[in-house]
């Protein structure tokens, strides 16, 4: 099944047997990002479907994987692309950015899916509710962000597939600040899979 076909199923309450607390894989959002450089043309589109068939086997592991949840994108070639969210609450103590001992199992999990996929670029944005200072914020941000990426360089993703990682702040929520439930959504960490020049070199090539 595709991204979207995963996520109708998942949205319309097939996710309940995945279990409690564990990620579910929603579907294609629709929404374009800037994530990814740009290749300065058209890629066809069998190289788009052969990138298409490793992003949906990577968001359906990384579906499995107890509080993440996956949206499939597009990034900035019109690519399919993932991005996976960590409630940071899962991953971090209120205000701190060391990891949690539970958050490390399901961020090893999510690294072995990084290392089967070298050719798969990586960005990390960290993201805070708006309680506190910006200055603080984006510290906290930041600092939350490079702890993932420290941790998932520690279970052998290579470095060089990261291209970002940033703080956000509170700049960019996805619920209402003036709410308890809005804050919480808005602490996260967003990790974005996306094709590197080399992979969509080496579609190319295999749809030739």
């Amino acid at each position: 099944m595709s991204n979207a076909t995963k996520g109708g199923l998942f949205g319309g309450g097939g996710g309940a047997a995945l279990g409690a607390g564990i990620g579910a894989l929603i579907g294609k959002s629709g929404k374009s990002t800037a994530i990814g450089a740009a290749i300065g043309g058209v890629v066809g589109a069998t190289t788009g479907v052969i990138i298409g068939k490793k992003m949906d086997k990577a968001a359906a592991q990384a579906a499995a994987i107890e509080g993440a949840r996956v949206d499939s994108i597009r990034d900035a070639n019109n690519l399919k692309a993932i991005k996976v969210t960590f409630d940071s609450g899962i991953l971090f103590q209120t205000g701190k950015s060391t990891l949690n001992a539970a958050s490390k199992d399901a961020l090893t999990k999510f690294a072995k899916i990084l290392v089967s996929n070298p050719t798969m670029d990586i960005t990390i944005m960290g993201h805070t509710d708006n309680q506190g200072s910006l200055e603080i914020n984006q510290k906290l941000s930041q600092d939350r962000a490079q702890s993932v990426a420290n941790f998932l360089q520690l279970q052998s993703v290579t470095a060089t597939q990261f291209k970002e990682i940033v703080g956000k702040n509170f700049a960019e929520p996805v619920g209402d600040n003036k709410t308890a439930a809005g804050r919480a959504a808005n602490r996260r960490v967003e990790v974005y899979m996306y094709a590197s020049q080399r992979m969509i070199s080496d579609a190319q090539s295999q749809g030739k």
